[in-house]
């Protein structure tokens, strides 16, 4: 299976979540397009501590840390949503996006609009913030409107049960797959305890 990780915001924490996941599922990673430095498959690679794990080539290595449309745009370069094709892999594939689901990739596509190219599931990523509920109940709305099958939510950041309970009480179909917590230190010990968490909770049914 493939499946596209995507996010409420930027910096919300999607290359931990697709460490974690590279590190549960022992599943390959892929970062179609990376705008800027450090590289998100240079730190994946970093965090996880299987075997089994390829870390694929970006399609687009942009210079500048921007929406990729106008880090594009400044090397000269345009991202079209045909170039884009799925490596081949016998492993479960993860797929980073970039930014939050909304961020475009041209003056036409989004960076979501890969996921519905790819025909991925989604693992949405809602760090917890103020202002986090609405800009979560927003993008599954964006999410639905596409069609998307939603795998699950990983919430990130410090614990808010009411801002989760509020989110999926208005979308019950969706399920918690875990919570990461806001940590001070980030290396391969606390991906491969996220990652157990995870597969206790991976293939379970939602609350619906």
């Amino acid at each position: 299976m493939n499946y596209f990780v995507t996010a409420i915001d930027t910096d919300s924490g999607k290359t931990l979540v697709s460490s974690v996941l590279c590190e549960a599922l022992h599943a390959d990673y892929w970062k179609p397009v990376q705008a800027g430095l450090p590289r998100d498959s240079e730190n994946v690679q970093s965090l996880i501590s299987n075997s089994k794990t390829k870390i694929h080539p970006e399609r687009y290595l942009l210079k500048t840390p921007a929406s990729p449309h106008a880090s594009a745009k400044i090397d000269g370069v345009k991202i079209n949503l045909s170039d884009f094709q799925i490596p081949q892999t016998k492993n479960d594939l993860i797929i980073e996006g970039a930014g939050g689901c909304l961020v475009p990739l041209n003056d036409k596509d989004f960076v979501i609009d890969l996921a519905g190219h790819f025909k991925t599931e989604i693992v949405l990523v809602a760090d917890l913030y103020l202002g986090s509920i609405n800009h979560t109940l927003l993008t599954l709305e964006a999410l639905k409107s596409r069609d998307l099958k939603i795998k699950g939510i990983i919430f990130n950041g410090d614990s808010n049960p009411e801002s989760e309970r509020i989110i999926l009480e208005h979308h019950k179909n969706i399920k918690k797959i875990l919570h990461i917590n806001k940590e001070t230190a980030v290396n391969k010990q606390l991906v491969q305890r996220y990652a157990i968490k995870l597969k206790e909770n991976w293939n379970a049914r939602s609350s619906e």
